[in-house]
């Protein structure tokens, strides 16, 4: 009997290949996943559940309750996304086009600058199978997989036997770190372990690539030169190099200038190519910033206003808030009420809320209309895009008892 595979939307790895027993309906046991993974798949679902303020009611009542709250606001503000399918987040682009309002994911806080640089060709990106396959240096900078994305080095980027790497880490592959601190991966890393100061990746940045260019690397933060020029020649050696970029570096530079200068100069001085992965968390972030893309040539804070598309930093939800542009906020997968800092999210507190959530969040307790999701990939099908910008469809595996996001904006869509 041939063997079932299912996808795992723990993360942005989007796993497919894990195996799964049944109980009774549920799922049992987990094979193949992570720690992350089996969490997230053994998720007990629930019933459907809709409140309005905080009281049980049937799905019309709070379809109806919900469309009431949208029709009503100005200036409505859709966030999240980041944890639904890429058909419901078509469904929640058509929504915010029809109610000409506030669109925006947690990429702008995050990695979002990144992958609009990716989208624009301004980086060479590869796929994690390339990765596998080819790459014989894995450059962990600012991000923690062996933390963050537990399958990582295991099933990509540093231990597995790929098509021309079978030798593997023993022989064939190099890990590298560049981080503030010695995390798990840069553990595994060894002796390429690169610590810098809070806020230095801006200048080891400019010190390494002189180092790439025959000069002597310095930093003020003392980083001793012979090390620089050791790693300078490593990656000059590369014939596939990969450079996955996590929070902590974009969050250290004020722009993305510098990397994309490192990205120049090592395609230049390497004897072969390097490549750029962010570390993207969320399993269908890059999904939400690729449909909007294609959409609007944004990825991420974008107002819609009569056919029209704004875009700007004062359309991201932090701005939006502060500024309190926003009268209602549908909320879908995410919970800012908890993510973000105080003095921005309280200002959630003052208008309608509407959440669309698998779980019962912060957002989720303060809300006019809360309506409980199926988890996908668990209770619901779908497609998403993989970190390095791969289609990976996946069914549900067992029978739902909780609609899809999909389902719930399409609803809404109706009563509007």
């Amino acid at each position: 009997m041939e063997k079932e595979y299912y996808v795992c939307t723990g993360c942005g790895l989007l796993c497919d290949d894990i195996e799964l027993e049944m109980e009774k309906d549920l799922i049992g046991k987990v094979h193949t996943a992570c720690r992350v993974g089996v969490a997230h798949m053994k998720e007990s679902p629930g019933e459907a559940e809709y409140l309005v303020d905080g009281k049980k009611v049937d799905e019309k009542t709070a379809i109806e309750e919900a469309a009431s709250v949208l029709k009503a606001a100005r200036n409505p503000l859709i966030f999240g996304l980041g944890t639904s399918t890429n058909e419901a987040q078509k469904k929640a682009i058509e929504l915010a086009e029809k109610l000409n309002a506030t669109l925006d994911d947690t990429s702008s806080f995050c990695l979002g600058p990144l992958i609009e640089a990716i989208l624009q060709e301004k980086f060479k990106t590869c796929t994690l199978d390339d990765v596998r396959n080819k790459a014989d240096i894995s450059f962990f900078w600012g991000s923690d997989p062996a933390d963050s994305h537990p399958r990582h080095l295991s099933k990509f980027s540093y231990f597995p036997r790929g098509q021309e790497k079978q030798r593997g880490w023993e022989e064939e592959r190099t890990a590298i770190a560049v981080d503030i601190r010695k995390s798990h991966t840069a553990k595994i890393c060894g002796n390429e372990f690169y610590q810098v100061p809070p806020g230095g990746d801006a200048e080891f940045i400019e010190a390494l690539i002189a180092g790439l260019s025959g000069k002597l690397p310095k930093t003020s933060f003392k980083f001793p030169p012979k090390k620089l020029l050791e790693l300078a020649n490593i990656l000059k050696g590369a014939r596939f190099g990969v450079i996955f970029v996590g929070l902590g570096l974009i969050y250290s530079l004020e722009n993305l200038e510098p990397l994309i200068k490192l990205m120049d100069t090592l395609n230049e001085k390497a004897k072969g190519d390097f490549y750029l992965i962010p570390m993207v968390g969320h399993y269908n972030m890059r999904g939400f910033n690729e449909t909007l893309f294609e959409k609007t040539g944004f990825v991420n804070s974008v107002k819609f206003e009569e056919g029209s598309v704004k875009h700007g930093p004062g359309y991201s939800v932090v701005e939006s808030l502060k500024a309190k542009t926003v009268d209602a906020a549908l909320i879908i997968g995410s919970d800012p009420l908890a993510s973000l800092p105080h003095s921005i999210a309280k200002q959630l507190l003052e208008i309608p809320l509407i959440t669309i959530d698998p779980c019962e969040t912060l957002s989720s307790r303060k809300a006019k209309v809360s309506i409980r999701s199926g988890v996908s990939g668990v209770e619901a099908g779908g497609s998403a895009t993989r970190m390095d910008g791969v289609q990976v469809p996946f069914r549900p595996a067992i029978d739902a008892k909780r609609p899809s996001d999909e389902e719930i904006l399409s609803k809404l869509m109706e009563a509007l």
